[in-house]
């Protein structure tokens, strides 16, 4: 049996887009992926919005906690993706082993309107990540399979 990859998303925050990249990987994706998140200055919560539009899909991160990258400085991953928006901060910097990936989506917590309206935004970022995520895993898996490999700094998967 071939072990499951292992990755991390990141963002400044880690309540909202990264935790929903981490609950859709490791719900919908569990049997050959592990899925971490964290930040490089977290909250200390996950966003009631980000948990509620997960809710929608039948995922749970109510028990999801806001992490520090600094947790996960010695763990190897095979992947890191970084989901900040580029344009509206910075995102942050990975230096530990791991093929590293950015896509950048808008932060859903700093959507403004009625809670109707700015559950919308959640949604929409929640439905892009696992859009972008899911095929970019696919297409990595699919590179596998057939004989490829991508290079991490740990060496060849």
């Amino acid at each position: 049996m071939m072990r499951k990859k292992r990755v991390l998303f990141l963002c400044s925050g880690n309540s909202a887009r990264s935790q929903m990249a981490e609950g859709l990987v490791n719900h919908f994706l569990g049997d050959r992926w592990e899925a971490h998140s964290a930040g490089t200055a977290p909250t200390g919560h996950v966003h009631p919005l980000a948990t509620q539009a997960m809710a929608e899909l039948g995922i749970d991160i109510s028990h999801q906690r806001s992490k520090s990258v600094d947790e996960f400085r010695e763990a190897e991953f095979d992947l890191v993706i970084t989901v900040c928006d580029q344009a509206a901060q910075n995102c942050p910097l990975w230096l530990g082993p791991g093929q590293v990936k950015h896509m950048g989506f808008p932060d859903p917590a700093t959507a403004i309107g009625s809670e109707t309206e700015r559950l919308k935004v959640f949604r929409q970022v929640r439905d892009g990540l696992r859009q972008e995520v899911f095929h970019y895993l696919e297409e990595m898996e699919a590179s596998a399979m057939k004989g490829g490999f991508y290079v991490t700094a740990t060496g060849n998967l």
